[in-house]
């Protein structure tokens, strides 16, 4: 990370046109949280609260343009990778990558909260070959993990085992997120090289779930980005996307998005705080 006061997050990703997930909801994040976000944007579509009508690719050629033209000028101290469409665009954002100073998390899209997919067949085994053995923080949800993994995951027990499968694939750790479990409880689980931490939350009973993937990846690139040592960055990652889920502003007729604009309440603002000095920490100065 170079030495400067504000943290800067890379994020190649598709972009979302209902603003819930994608690159909309990563920018929105990592401004809430006090980052500065800057894209590469690896597809286009047409997308709302009921589905996704459309998918347009960009060429690999646009794809690699855009992350060497912020590479090499603004830099970046985390490198946040979410949807990425095809083998093609995989392999190049791997090869754009791989020798970067910065911390990668990678949130593994596949399927859209709708059901649809995002991510070509043929390429799950790239991103397992290149993109993987690359990335400081792997975000799979259930249905990702069993897709990357092969373990059918009923319980936090499967969680961990699926968790250190990714370990063995090369991420240095793994945010296991457990929300499509059974049960009135929410339990995610960290798996590392240094351990396995469970962590619970209550569910929160909402439709309003458009996007969570997106924002906790973006809110850990976010957080660490800053300074934050993971274990942190991801407990504050899981509670912005508590809060945004319980505060959501209700739009649209099917899976609606969260509430990003919210402010966490770790900062009173005072002079001590980093946060008082920096200019993209706007959002935390809003009320709900």
């Amino acid at each position: 990370m170079d030495d400067n006061d504000v943290g800067r997050v890379l994020i190649i990703a598709g972009s979302d046109s209902g603003g819930g997930a994608g690159i909309q909801a990563d920018i929105k994040t990592c401004a809430a949280l006090g980052a500065y976000a800057a894209t590469a944007i690896t597809a286009v579509t047409a997308q709302n609260t009921l589905g996704v009508q459309k998918v347009e690719a960009l060429s690999v050629d646009m794809v690699r343009a855009q992350i060497r033209s912020v590479l090499d000028d603004i830099g970046a101290d985390v490198i946040k990778i979410g949807m990425l469409a095809n083998e093609e665009i995989i392999r190049a954002v791997a090869d754009e990558v791989k020798d970067e100073q910065a911390y990668v998390v990678l949130d593994p899209v596949m399927v859209a909260t709708s059901g649809d997919k995002l991510l070509e067949d043929g390429a799950v085994r790239a991103l397992k070959e290149l993109l993987i053995p690359i990335s400081d923080v792997i975000t799979p949800n259930v249905p990702e993990a069993k897709i990357l993994t092969g373990i059918e995951i009923d319980d936090v027990d499967d969680l961990g085992k699926a968790g250190q499968v990714l370990i063995d694939l090369g991420a240095y750790a793994a945010v296991m997120k457990g929300g499509h479990l059974d049960g009135s409880m929410v339990v995610d689980m960290l798996v590392s090289e240094d351990e396995n931490a469970v962590m619970t939350a209550p569910r929160i009973r909402s439709k309003h779930t458009h996007g969570t993937g997106c924002t906790l990846a973006s809110a850990i690139a976010a957080s660490m980005a800053l300074g934050a040592p993971l274990d942190e960055a991801v407990n504050t990652a899981r509670e912005f996307v508590f809060e945004a889920i319980r505060s959501a502003p209700g739009l649209g007729q099917g899976n609606g998005p969260l509430n990003h604009g919210l402010i966490l309440p770790d900062t009173d603002g005072g002079d001590d705080d980093p946060a008082a000095s920096n200019p993209f920490a706007a959002l935390k100065e809003l009320k709900n």
